[in-house]
């Protein structure tokens, strides 16, 4: 008998539930404009029960990052969506934006080294998984299943359960929303937490003056170094590039911004275990401190403030 799915656990024991991400002064309406109307339902995602509001969970990132920035302590922090589903069900269709896989056999051979980090991240870091309910729809099943119109999309439903097939639990302390993480890196809150601290990119592109202005925006001037790395098959190339780009990481570092797809969740625990330090897996944001909103395809939900600030 196939078990219960692990969704459906977290929910019925009533440690987690669905509910509207709620952000004062997020302004998602100019992305819905540029996509299909079906994009609203991703403003609604797991909370956990402790957690009463949008708002707190950027409170509570904010709260994690300064800490562990004090205290010098491993923070990776790390976002699963579309790609990430695919991979771990050893799918080709994570290739989507960024070629992250060779073949199906590149990516059983990098599996064990992710669960590792994914464990890794489960104990010290932040996992920020996008759940929300158009992801969650279970398959039909039945003889006329197929001439159904409804789009039926049950990849979170996937991604959960090999986190619970690999003894990886989600709790209150490792989960925070997806889309909480954009939002939290788009508040000039976040980047005057960085203003004159070493600051690691890490990511194939980096565009030096346009990282500065981002900063410079929300009157905030880190200190700015690059790690570059690959541009493509981070996700199952990793073990040959780790030294290399840690190399390149500066001793003493404050806070890491990760740009490397599917390889972000390695990238991520391996720097933040290696400096003792905050490591992000900033994705659409590292484009945007770029000024390279094109390589994302567009602006992205939680990215936006009314007003243009935050």
């Amino acid at each position: 008998m196939k078990p219960e799915p692990y969704l459906d656990r977290l929910i019925a024991g009533g440690t987690f539930r669905f509910r509207r991400l709620d952000i004062a002064g997020i302004d998602n309406e100019p992305v819905f404009k540029l996509n299909v109307p079906e994009m609203v339902e991703q403003e609604t995602c797991l909370f956990h029960r402790d957690v009463p509001s949008g708002g707190q969970y950027l409170e509570s990132l904010h709260d994690t990052v300064r800490t562990a920035m004090a205290e010098k302590a491993a923070m990776p922090i790390v976002r699963f969506a579309d790609g990430e589903y695919a991979f771990y069900r050893h799918s080709l269709d994570c290739n989507g934006l960024y070629r992250q896989a060779e073949n199906a056999a590149a990516i059983r051979q990098a599996m064990p080294a992710h669960i590792e980090a994914m464990r890794a991240l489960a104990r010290r870091g932040r996992i920020a998984p996008l759940v929300f309910p158009g992801n969650t729809r279970k398959k039909e099943r039945g003889l006329f299943s197929f001439l159904r119109k409804s789009k039926h999309d049950d990849s979170a439903i996937g991604f959960l359960d090999f986190l619970a097939a690999n003894d990886i639990e989600l709790t209150g302390d490792n989960y925070i929303p997806f889309y909480a993480v954009y939002a939290y890196l788009v508040t000039g809150r976040f980047a005057r937490l960085l203003d004159g601290k070493t600051v690691c990119v890490v990511n194939s592109d980096f565009d030096e003056n346009a990282c500065r202005s981002w900063f410079r925006q929300f009157s905030s001037e880190p200190r700015i170094a690059h790690a570059p790395i690959a541009a493509e098959y981070v996700a199952t190339r990793w073990d040959s590039m780790r030294e290399g780009v840690l190399a390149a990481v500066p001793p003493g570092v404050d806070f890491c911004i990760v740009g490397a797809g599917v390889g972000a969740l390695q990238v991520c625990v391996d720097i933040a275990e290696r400096f003792s330090t905050v490591a992000v897996d900033a994705g659409h944001v590292m484009n945007m401190m770029n000024g390279r909103v094109d390589k994302s395809g567009g602006p992205r939900l939680y990215t936006l403030w009314k007003g243009g600030g935050a």
